[in-house]
């Protein structure tokens, strides 16, 4: 939110402000003479809509994370597990120098948690009542100082800068295959038919998805640094023991598939496409420093 909720959310407000631009006839992608393409007029109609997508989705990533995994915010702690939840996450984030963030709990078994907002001093880090259940004190505290230290590292702001790169390049190449089958196959000579809109989203689709091995590239860079930061201001054994034990927990129910990205195991997915590096080697990497 962080990833794939992010992503997804993006590609959804991509392609409606694509569709919308093309029903509203907001494009201006052609020369004057009607035929060839202006290219700095495509470059700015992708910015528009490339940048748009990933700050929209900056912006709604916490209240979407709040209503897609259910978490219960803790406004006044009804019992000494909240009070210590509150108590830790304030000592880190005033450690990190981050403003406190929102902290809320949601009803998972998969030990799991999470850290997302549109910047480090209005963010949200929630666990799941799966790793309190199955993690020490100890544990927990590193869980959360990974999480900190991801809010701290403005992960998600520089995951927006970054997206909003390759939606304007997405956007932009995928116009002008959409032009170049539209004059080459479909023979049309002035403006454009109906083939150029359909190759250029079914284009923008395929490129996207080229895109999101980019970003979860970042991705499990951004875990590495989060690791050696939760090491930081939790303790490097602690930071090692948390994920050993979520090692020795991958057999428990894991969270829904369009919320894994939010949480600190490692992926399901291909390597490609895996938001998370394996635990062994994020351990192995602890270990080494």
């Amino acid at each position: 939110m962080r990833i794939l909720l992010f992503l997804a959310t993006n590609i959804a407000i991509m392609m409606i402000l694509s569709i919308t631009f093309s029903l509203f006839g907001i494009q201006g992608l052609l020369a004057e003479n009607g035929i060839d393409l202006n290219f700095q007029s495509l470059l700015i109609y992708a910015t528009v809509i490339g940048f748009s997508g990933s700050f929209i989705s900056l912006f709604i990533s916490k209240f979407m994370a709040k209503r897609s995994m259910g978490v219960e915010v803790i406004e006044t702690p009804s019992n000494q597990t909240e009070r210590w939840l509150l108590k830790t996450v304030q000592a880190q984030a005033l450690k990190a120098n981050i403003g406190m963030p929102e902290v809320g709990i949601f009803n998972h078994p998969s030990p799991n948690a999470f850290a997302t907002g549109w910047n480090k001093n209005n963010a949200l880090v929630a666990v799941s009542t799966g790793l309190l259940s199955h993690m020490s004190q100890n544990e927990v505290e590193a869980v959360l100082a990974h999480e900190i230290s991801h809010v701290a590292n403005g992960d998600m702001v520089t995951m927006t800068l970054l997206q909003g790169v390759l939606n304007t390049f997405v956007v932009f190449l995928s116009r002008i295959i959409g032009h170049v089958v539209d004059r080459n196959v479909f023979n049309v000579k002035s403006g454009h038919g109906p083939a150029f809109w359909i190759v250029s989203l079914v284009s923008q689709l395929v490129l996207g998805l080229l895109a999101t091995m980019i970003m979860m590239w970042f991705s499990r860079y951004r875990e590495f640094r989060a690791d050696e930061g939760g090491a930081t201001l939790a303790g490097r054994q602690n930071m090692i023991a948390a994920l050993s034990k979520l090692e020795q927990l991958q057999s428990l129910p894991q969270l829904p598939k369009e919320m894994s990205a939010f949480a600190i195991s490692s992926s399901k997915m291909s390597a490609l496409f895996s938001s998370h590096p394996p635990l062994a080697k994020r351990i192995a990497s602890l270990r080494t420093k």
